[in-house]
């Protein structure tokens, strides 16, 4: 059975759906499954954000297929480890958790790569640059993550 990764962002259109590709290119999928999913349900059933799709095309990933969907209390069941983007993210999800195991389940995806918490940025109202910088800092937290997952399976 495979090890199930979710990655958490508010909308579930920009920096999740990233994380999402970026991770599922580094792991073996018959491992590993990894899917996205947003703390809001704004954007429930549309495609990312033309600028994730864009950046991520832009280093050979496709994510244009997700399917944009809002986190339930049964994620928290279902996945063994969810990453989230920033605190609001965490504590949305958190407040979803029924015990202790599951909200164990729940890190700071940048926490991964910085010894004090950090966030990844929420690039939905910034330029092309802000979508750019995020690739990158998920990319880095991504292979780390993968690394670890790969020396554990």
């Amino acid at each position: 059975m495979a090890l199930k990764v979710l990655m958490v962002c508010l909308g579930n259109i920009c920096r999740s759906p990233l994380a999402e590709g970026i991770l599922e290119s580094k792991v073996d999928p018959t491992e590993v499954f990894v899917d996205s999913a947003g703390t809001g349900g704004y954007h429930i059933g549309e495609r990312p954000d033309e600028r994730s799709i864009d950046v991520a095309a832009k280093h050979g990933l496709s994510i244009g297929h997700q399917k944009c969907r809002k986190l339930t209390p049964s994620d928290l069941d279902t996945f063994d480890l969810i990453y989230v983007m920033d605190q609001s993210n965490y504590q949305n999800t958190v407040a979803l958790a029924k015990n202790k195991q599951q909200r164990e389940k729940v890190r700071l995806l940048l926490d991964e790569i910085y010894s004090e918490t950090n966030e990844v940025p929420d690039p939905y109202y910034g330029g092309l640059d802000g979508f750019e910088n995020v690739y990158q800092l998920i990319d880095t937290a991504c292979e780390t993550i993968a690394k670890r997952l790969q020396n554990n399976l």
